[in-house]
């Protein structure tokens, strides 16, 4: 049974956005596929960008943490973001096991001496198109089980740009070269990525309508209702009609890895089963 502490990385406006948008935060979210491909597993939430969150002391009841997306950025060094960084930096000091989407990514770069800002390449709203493995990447055992390239759930405008020295970069594509990545710190160890394997499409196409204004802004669709329009194709890829989703998916240009549940969420399965395994520490 694995002991999991999983830190929603938005404040409380953003989670209460995210919860009239989709029915649930993020870590609830992250937590009922951790139950789906682990169970048994306990997971605790913790608001980590509140003044007010109960942080647990020293992580020992913890197997390992997840870091969840966020609309917050590290550049802003505000203390919602400075109370993230410290909660990164105890889970390497405690020799944790910590996995990271988004947000989560650019957490664990920046306490370990990388870079994240705006990508000047662009933002992914939608979908991250052929990530593909460095060398390395093509026997790590984060990316165990993906193909040559593959696509993935994405919508981020920052980034992590400068990998922390001694990190180990797995994956990238033409928009980003640092999809995923693994980072050894202390006595713990990260594993992440900047897409996003944890979203079902319906929570994709909610998270792409609260984001209509920056798409719009980026020169991605000419209005809200265009996003609106995309967020509801997205939608139905996952959808009750198998004729109208098979459609899509052609129209869309995806596949099994953006449309199976479990190659989608390859990434986290894999971790889960590093741990399960018993690398819990470096």
């Amino acid at each position: 049974m694995l002991r999991l502490l999983i830190a929603d990385g938005n404040d409380r406006a953003a989670r209460d956005r995210h919860v009239a948008a989709t029915g649930r935060t993020s870590a609830e979210s992250y937590a009922a596929v951790v139950r789906d491909l682990a169970p048994g597993s306990v997971c605790r939430h913790v608001n980590a960008a509140d003044a007010d969150a109960a942080l647990p002391a020293g992580l020992a009841e913890f197997d390992g943490l997840i870091f969840t997306g966020s609309t917050l950025k590290v550049s802003e060094g505000t203390p919602a973001v400075n109370r993230q960084l410290d909660l990164m930096r105890v889970a390497f000091e405690a020799g944790r096991a910590v996995f990271g989407s988004c947000w989560g990514v650019q957490v664990a770069a920046t306490v370990a001496g990388g870079r994240a800002a705006e990508n000047p390449r662009g933002p992914e709203y939608g979908f991250a198109r052929a990530i593909t493995p460095t060398e390395e990447g093509r026997t790590h055992p984060l990316l165990a089980g993906r193909p040559a390239t593959w696509d993935a759930p994405a919508i981020h405008s920052d980034a992590v740009l400068e990998p922390p020295p001694g990190a180990r970069v797995l994956a990238g594509n033409r928009v980003l070269g640092i999809q995923a990545l693994e980072i050894r710190r202390d006595r713990g160890w990260f594993w992440g990525t900047q897409y996003h394997p944890e979203l079902d499409l319906d929570e994709l196409a909610a998270m792409l309508r609260l984001c209509d204004t920056a798409i719009v802004e980026a020169g991605l669709a000419e209005n809200s209702r265009a996003v609106a329009a995309y967020a509801d194709e997205v939608a139905a890829l996952q959808g009750h009609d198998p004729e109208t989703a098979r459609r899509l998916a052609w129209r869309h240009g995806v596949g099994p890895e953006v449309l199976e549940a479990g190659l989608r969420r390859r990434e986290i399965g894999n971790f889960l089963a590093r741990l399960s395994t018993g690398e819990r520490r470096h």
